[in-house]
């Protein structure tokens, strides 16, 4: 009875696409006959010493019947194929594919940025923030210069290294994991040389070119109204209005918009399932600047509100945040979701994730912070100061 159970249900194996059965509609008498694949024929895919292709077929239908038994059996053939590794996940974008072995499935064949060019979105990830390097410079340059910084030399070795410093040891105490191991995740040498000197020769040179254009052309203090020079101090205030408590809480709200799909970015990093509704990304991206700045402005809000001025750093944290929560979910997905061991497994993970939640943490704490800065100073140009 489990096995009618299963086909009924349309139970199916996990080696891409298998049904355990069939039901045949009998004419005569009306009713379904449960019948069972019973041979699995396995044609495995080979490129010299590595195995590039798995496929299964179903064969041999027999009827199901209480009582009888019946053999079940597998055969395996090993053919020799020109799809280099790089290309080995090319044939699960393949409608033709699915279609000949499973007409139960339909697939759209979606070729966007994939892994038809294996590494390319990290090459295009690496090149971007080389070249807009410029930007982040005269950003930091012209509001360090405005805020009446005097280490602008410290701002901008900081700007343009802090991030790539913390990717370059994670990767790196990675890589020696990898090499340890023996496994082809470790980045050849080679590769970390040439990433090093496209941040060396071009974001480097750009970041300190944006500084000091910031600095002189946008560095300028253009304050909405008198500040005064000495600090008045800061009354007490409730425990849930403190700097740590605004910032913890303001992370929720961001994570809450985009938790549904770091499911699915997590399943198609670390499960090897393929994304291709990158316009869903991008909008739920949109969604998170705009939750996240909204977010930040009310906790800027409640500072005030509470005659504290110290909104800067909190704005950051807060919306900083929402990168913790991405973390703390991590570590559940992998518990939860994955059935990955051991150190090597365990340590790419949680590394690789980190870079990515670093990365995050830095790119809402800055929407977080500019629209906080936006707010209070539209606020005080139109207000009066005495």
């Amino acid at each position: 009875m489990l096995f009618k159970d299963v086909i009924e249900d349309n139970y199916w194996f996990e080696f891409f696409m298998g049904f355990v059965g069939e039901l045949h509609s009998e004419r005569d008498s009306g009713s379904s006959k449960h019948v069972l694949y019973t041979h699995k024929r396995i044609t495995i895919q080979y490129n010299k010493d590595r195995i590039i292709h798995v496929n299964m077929t179903q064969e041999n239908l027999k009827p199901l019947e209480v009582g009888k038994t019946l053999d079940l059996t597998y055969s395996v053939k090993w053919d020799s194929t020109n799809i280099s590794f790089g290309h080995r996940f090319d044939v699960y974008l393949d409608y033709p594919f699915f279609e000949h072995q499973s007409k139960r499935t339909s697939v759209l064949e979606l070729k966007y940025l994939t892994v038809q060019v294996r590494g390319a979105i990290i090459t295009t990830f690496i090149l971007c923030y080389a070249f807009t390097s410029f930007i982040s410079g005269y950003v930091s340059g012209g509001m360090y210069s405005r805020n009446g910084g005097k280490g602008w030399i410290k701002s901008m070795v900081l700007t343009a290294s802090l991030f790539p410093f913390l990717c370059f040891g994670i990767g790196f105490l990675l890589n020696t994991v990898a090499i340890f191991y023996g496994s082809l995740a470790a980045i050849p040498f080679g590769t970390m040389v040439v990433v090093f000197v496209i941040w060396a020769f071009i974001s480097l040179p750009l970041a300190l070119l944006g500084t000091v254009v910031g600095r002189n052309w946008n560095g300028a203090p253009a304050n909405p109204c008198r500040v005064k020079t000495i600090p008045r101090p800061i009354p007490e205030k409730k425990w849930y209005l403190t700097p740590s408590v605004v910032s913890i809480m303001g992370g929720l709200l961001p994570f809450g918009s985009i938790f549904i799909e770091m499911y699915f970015v997590f399943t198609s990093f670390w499960n090897y399932k393929v994304y291709y509704v990158y316009g869903f990304m991008l909008l739920v991206f949109v969604i998170l600047v705009i939750v996240t700045m909204c977010v930040t402005i009310v906790g800027t809000y409640f500072l005030l509100n509470a005659e504290n001025y110290h909104w800067q750093w909190t704005s950051f944290f807060s919306a900083a945040s929402t990168a913790v929560y991405v973390y703390l979910y991590s570590i559940y997905y992998y518990h939860v979701k994955t059935k990955m061991s051991g150190f090597f497994q365990t340590s790419f993970y949680f590394g690789y994730t980190l870079m990515f939640c670093l990365g995050l943490g830095i790119l809402c704490g800055a929407v977080g912070f500019l629209g906080s800065n936006l707010f209070v100073r539209r606020i005080y140009r139109n207000i009066k100061c005495d």
